[in-house]
């Protein structure tokens, strides 16, 4: 079952295309990785998905409806929300606090919204700190507490924006255990990293970015090896002094 989907996004800004006639689906309960390099318009993509930016052209569907021109809390109350790249806590409330602002999209009750952030909070390994304040989280937590709020509005889809990126090895490996149980509740995941070890262990399929364009998308494996990706990443001269070395 195709839960997003994504027909034909194209983003300018003035004499710049950002994201340049875009396609993929996503479908329920796996993990699609996003990848490419730093420009490639894969924040502008999730801002067009979320309802932060309105597409120049394209459309996005979410379980079969159109919600372009939504705005980003509507689209969150239809069960999709995203984390952002560089983590916003609300830093003069506690941890706990900041889950709980979440949940209060769904739950009406403080008690029953204090349980089910507690509960979040032991999923993403930050139930020890919940009555500490935002602001003095390092940044390993602070990226922990950014997934613990997206949770907290209980989404069907989660886009999740480098959330390993900028982690120590023993961050990232938690990190990565972390999206593996989201996974595991039945929740289906957008993922858009540079850290490799992340996205080759958890995507299921990868869609390639360069210049704003679908170059390739495939299983991991198959995309680690194409040689687009690597140019992409890489530059044309690592591909010519590879096949000189062949």
């Amino acid at each position: 079952m195709v839960l997003l989907e994504v027909k034909g996004l194209t983003k300018t800004f003035g004499g710049l295309t950002a994201v340049n006639d875009l396609s993929f689906e996503l479908k329920k309960g796996e993990i699609l990785g996003i990848i490419g390099p730093n420009g490639a318009g894969k924040t502008t993509l999730f801002n067009l998905i979320t309802g932060f930016y309105h597409p120049s052209a394209g459309t996005v569907f979410f379980k079969g409806e159109k919600i372009t021109g939504l705005r980003p809390y509507q689209i969150c109350k239809q069960g999709l929300a995203r984390t952002f790249q560089i983590a916003q806590p609300f830093a003069n409330l506690t941890v706990l606090e900041n889950v709980k602002i979440g949940a209060y999209s769904r739950i009406p009750s403080n008690k029953e919204a204090t349980q089910e952030a507690l509960r979040i909070l032991e999923t993403v390994g930050l139930h020890g700190k919940r009555d500490d304040l935002a602001s003095a989280l390092p940044v390993g937590h602070r990226k922990s507490l950014e997934l613990a709020k997206v949770l907290a509005t209980r989404p069907e889809v989660i886009l999740l924006d480098e959330v390993v990126a900028g982690l120590n090895s023993k961050e990232a490996d938690d990190m990565i255990n972390h999206i593996n149980k989201i996974r595991k509740q039945g929740i289906t995941i957008l993922l858009i990293e540079h850290v490799m070890k992340a996205i080759m262990s958890l995507s299921n399929r990868i869609v390639v970015i360069h210049y704003g364009r679908k170059i390739v998308e495939g299983l991991p494996e198959e995309v680690s090896k194409d040689t687009k990706v690597i140019e992409a990443y890489l530059g044309e001269e690592y591909i010519l002094a590879k096949n000189r070395r062949a």
